[in-house]
């Protein structure tokens, strides 16, 4: 009994410690899922982000500099699905934004090296478009919710007079009121259960995975950078806390590209994101998008040892 007790307190202390982590993250990722509700028009994200090569390309290179985690993406994320945006751009979103951005591309100048801290944001970006190309294949996406009448963009809810009568804009403390209450409200709502889910699951991962199991199984490269998808696809870690621990492991030997395994990987994979992935892209578009994040960081892995060599 004292036993089962202490492996359930572990648990919930490695999970409390990833929602503590995960929480800023995911609060800035509301708010800027919020104010993208609230100053990017419908129509503007069902032009740019609606659907084809263009719009996944464009969503790859937006989330590039964007400083948000794996949990923090989501929010924005599920934001942009809402307002229209296609599943191959959401899913090359969901890719470039946590594996790379503006602190972790400073970070990883400060703590690696030039070559790494160039060729980690190009990796993460045609990784992105290649999931979201993949992604986008898996089916249809749901229809939006807004329709076009002749009052403009709507809901199915609302009636259209002939009168057309003036509609005053909103100003702009009414526009961020009205994105924070759907950010908070709906889109919590959406998601929340989800996300706890996962963290849940995240840390019944990261409380029993040693890292003295990891650090006796980094010594030949292949079965290095397996060893880093096994273990950074399922854990929760940002971009900007990956690069301290790859780091610490390069100073012990690690190949660069396990290295750049665990960079990709890791922030753009975990069990706390995964299941509101899944909401968002369907089950086959998860496994598809898990697939792909896996053998892109491979190859990006085995052509950074060449470069390096």
């Amino acid at each position: 009994m004292t036993e089962a007790l202490g492996v359930v307190f572990t648990i919930l202390l490695a999970s409390w410690s990833v929602l503590f982590d995960a929480a800023p993250w995911v609060l800035f990722g509301f708010l800027v899922a919020g104010l993208v509700k609230a100053f990017v028009p419908e129509d503007v994200v069902q032009a740019h982000l609606g659907g084809g090569l263009r719009s996944i390309i464009k969503a790859s290179a937006i989330g590039v500099p964007v400083p948000l985690c794996s949990c923090g993406v989501i929010p924005a994320a599920a934001s942009l699905k809402k307002q229209g945006a296609g599943k191959g751009a959401v899913a090359s979103f969901l890719v470039s934004t946590p594996e790379t951005g503006i602190d972790s591309i400073a970070i990883t100048y400060a703590l690696l090296d030039p070559l790494m801290t160039i060729f980690r944001p190009i990796a993460a970006f045609v990784t992105a478009i290649a999931t979201g190309v993949a992604v986008s294949f898996t089916g249809t996406d749901e229809p939006a919710v807004a329709t076009e009448t002749a009052c403009g963009y709507q809901d199915s809810g609302c009636s259209c007079s002939r009168s057309h009568k003036k509609v005053e804009k909103p100003g702009m403390a009414q526009k961020v009121r009205s994105g924070l209450s759907f950010a908070f409200g709906e889109l919590l709502g959406d998601v929340g259960g989800w996300l706890l889910g996962g963290v849940l699951l995240a840390g019944l991962i990261s409380g029993f995975v040693s890292g003295e199991f990891v650090e006796r199984y980094l010594s030949n490269d292949i079965v290095a950078m397996a060893m880093m998808l096994a273990i950074s696809v399922p854990m929760y870690v940002c971009a900007t806390s990956s690069t301290p621990i790859v780091a610490a492991l390069a100073l012990k030997g690690i190949s660069p590209g396990a290295a750049l395994v665990f960079l990709l990987a890791g922030p753009a994979t975990n069990a706390a994101s995964l299941p509101v992935i899944s909401k968002l892209l369907g089950k086959k578009g998860t496994v598809v998008y898990l697939v792909v994040i896996v053998v892109m960081s491979l190859l990006f892995g085995i052509l950074v040892n060449h470069l390096y060599g």
